[in-house]
């Protein structure tokens, strides 16, 4: 059975203060779990209606009333487990490098993560605005992409400033990606999902970039943020 101080702490780093405080955060569901297992994020305690076999002192096994209490999931998957926030990792300003400036969707973010992890973005750069990618929804749409991907949050113009590459900005009215050579290495800037990127990082673009509208009427005001990044990413890959 659950304590209350356990329950508590659970509640309590769903969030981002309290992760902050604890440097701890949940995983829900399985395979998130076990992705998170075999990576190098170190597991706090597991709480699970089925046992995973692991070391007795880090698994607690609950029933699944239980479970619902502490789940953020209308249905959840088995189990919950509580991991401890890596330390910050050195950035590596090579390669290609993915930045975003405010992106505030939990789900676009845990999906910009994942599309890092598929097309092998080993750096995410985040502004301090943008959302917490240990927020427990982003953390589920990751689907354990969280382990692979470098995730920075920084000072987004001090470090565009400070890399010797050139700086891609995804925009309306820039160059059409399919027309353009691009480089392997070079930083791909993603903007917030309603006011697109900041005045003070677009002064630090050097290279706009957009993807074309082929409908007819033309209409559609803007592509989803990590729909986006998904065409540019594949672009910058082929």
């Amino acid at each position: 059975m659950l304590s209350k101080s356990q329950i508590k702490l659970i509640t309590q780093i769903k969030q981002k203060k309290y992760r902050q405080q604890y440097g701890l955060f949940v995983v829900e569901g399985v395979k998130g779990i076990v992705e998170l297992l075999g990576s190098s994020i170190e597991m706090d305690t597991l709480y699970t209606v089925e046992s995973f076999n692991i070391d007795a002192k880090n698994e607690v096994v609950i029933s699944q009333s239980d479970l619902k209490r502490i789940s953020a999931l209308k249905n959840p998957n088995k189990a919950l487990g509580v991991f401890k926030i890596p330390k910050p990792r050195e950035i590596k300003k090579e390669g290609l490098i993915v930045a975003l400036d405010d992106v505030r969707d939990p789900g676009n973010l845990g999906t910009i993560i994942r599309l890092c992890d598929w097309f092998g973005i080993e750096e995410l750069i985040c502004s301090h605005e943008t959302v917490d990618c240990y927020n427990p929804k982003v953390v589920q749409a990751t689907m354990g992409s969280i382990a692979r991907v470098n995730i920075s949050y920084v000072d987004l113009p001090k470090f565009l400033y400070g890399v010797d590459m050139p700086v891609f900005g995804a925009f309306m009215d820039g160059e059409n990606i399919y027309n353009k050579m691009v480089p392997k290495n070079g930083v791909l800037v993603m903007g917030n999902e309603a006011n697109g990127i900041s005045s003070d990082v677009e002064e630090l673009i050097t290279e706009k970039i957009s993807i074309p509208r082929f409908g007819k009427l033309k209409a559609t005001e803007s592509l989803n943020v990590a729909t986006a990044a998904a065409i540019l990413l594949s672009e910058f890959r082929r």
